[in-house]
């Protein structure tokens, strides 16, 4: 009995590692370098976000080959880069969204996708803003999608935004504010938003689950 029951769970656990390869290498032919990935992640702050910006992703990173192996590269604490089936796992219910610039296989020459990824690379290490300030000591998710994009190829993805605009009303967006600015909240901080890159008209859809 206990030989047949150890041989159901190993057949089991092939089957899940089976079906899990499966789906990574679909995955893995439909995406490109450059490619923008979204989720959400269950977190005091990812809250705080989707109530801010009135959207239900909170998290972004950006997408490269890196030795063989497709990586996400994001802004968490350090900024780092992460395989992407890691990256899927770690969002809510492993939903996620992928979106590609438009005319991407004209703009994003391999020169220029090679100098996006020098640009993340010179970001790993640095410490997650979590006064999501405009500066390049320290950098938060969307922003160094943005940066990316920006410094490399000069193409805005979504719109820049203030503090201010945002929708600040929510008791948890107020308490973590007070928490990180006191009093001194600097509601004119340019801020760029996960929503504000998923909802650029400049990227079109690519995958989702």
């Amino acid at each position: 009995m206990i030989r047949l029951m150890s041989c159901f769970l190993l057949s089991f656990l092939l089957l899940a590692c089976s079906n899990e390869s499966k789906v990574v290498s679909e995955l893995e032919s439909k995406i490109k370098n450059g490619d923008i990935i979204f989720q959400s992640t269950d977190s005091r702050q990812c809250e705080a976000v989707k109530l801010a910006t009135h959207s239900e992703y909170s998290h972004v990173g950006i997408i490269f080959e890196d030795e063989g192996e497709w990586m996400v590269y994001e802004a968490v604490q350090p900024v780092k880069k992460t395989p992407i089936n890691d990256w899927i796992q770690h969002g809510e219910e492993g939903h996620y969204v992928i979106k590609r610039l438009k005319d991407a296989k004209k703009l994003l020459t391999q020169a220029v996708l090679q100098e996006m990824q020098a640009i993340g690379e010179d970001n790993i290490g640095k410490n997650y803003d979590i006064y999501f300030s405009w500066s390049d000591d320290e950098i938060y998710c969307s922003e160094l999608v943005w940066k990316i994009y920006d410094a490399a190829a000069g193409i805005h993805i979504g719109e820049l935004k203030h503090l201010i605009d945002f929708d600040l009303s929510s008791e948890i967006v107020r308490t973590i504010m007070a928490e990180r600015y006191g009093t001194s909240i600097p509601l004119a901080e340019k801020v760029i938003a996960p929503s504000g890159l998923f909802d650029s008209e400049k990227l079109v859809l690519v995958d989702q689950q």
